[in-house]
């Protein structure tokens, strides 16, 4: 299978545990053998391992980059009641903290590197309909097709490519100002 990614954009959050899961078994494309994990500090690199090991010998392999964030997540939703003078203390709702792999970015921030660059994207569409939320948008090219993804809260949705000659026709509007005929400058 042959394939380029044109643009690409992402604000996909994952829970850490779960995108851990995933690598344990996860189902990759035959090009990639492994998809190792690293962190630095607040930073993610999943780095592929290709099958044929001549292609990363030279050429630094695709990977996705993420940053590692904390969020507290509440087992229920607190209760909207109005504060009142003299009301106890209310009770503490139960809650933990849980990091999250955020895949935040265009097309070089989350998917590095030119070798194995699309099948390492198809990594990332599958964790994308793992995650509960963000969205991932992307123009691709897939044996001379060209595609559009669009992947929000987990949940494929439908996307289109429109070709246009010229962008700033598709509209009808002057998308600036003349500066030629502004009365305000002499």
């Amino acid at each position: 299978m042959t394939g380029r990614v044109f643009r690409l954009h992402s604000t996909l959050e994952l829970p850490l545990e779960d995108l851990e899961e995933f690598l344990e078994d996860p189902e990759l494309p035959p090009e990639i053998d492994d998809v190792e994990l690293t962190r630095r500090n607040n930073t993610l690199i999943l780095k592929a391992i290709a099958e044929d090991a001549d292609i990363g010998k030279y050429t630094p392999t695709a990977q996705l980059k993420a940053s590692v964030s904390e969020t507290r997540v509440y087992e229920e939703e607190p209760p909207k009641t109005a504060p009142t003078w003299g009301q106890e203390e209310e009770e503490e709702i139960p809650s933990e903290l849980v990091e999250f792999a955020c895949f935040k970015g265009d097309r070089e921030t989350v998917l590095q590197n030119s070798a194995l660059r699309f099948p390492m994207f198809l990594v990332l569409r599958e964790l994308a309909l793992l995650s509960e939320k963000g969205t991932l948008t992307a123009v691709l090219e897939r044996d001379d097709d060209l595609q559009a993804v669009r992947i929000v809260e987990g949940e494929e949705r439908p996307a289109s490519v429109e070709v246009v000659e010229n962008p700033r026709q598709g509209n009808g509007e002057d998308g600036g100002v003349n500066w030629r005929d502004n009365e305000f400058i002499s």
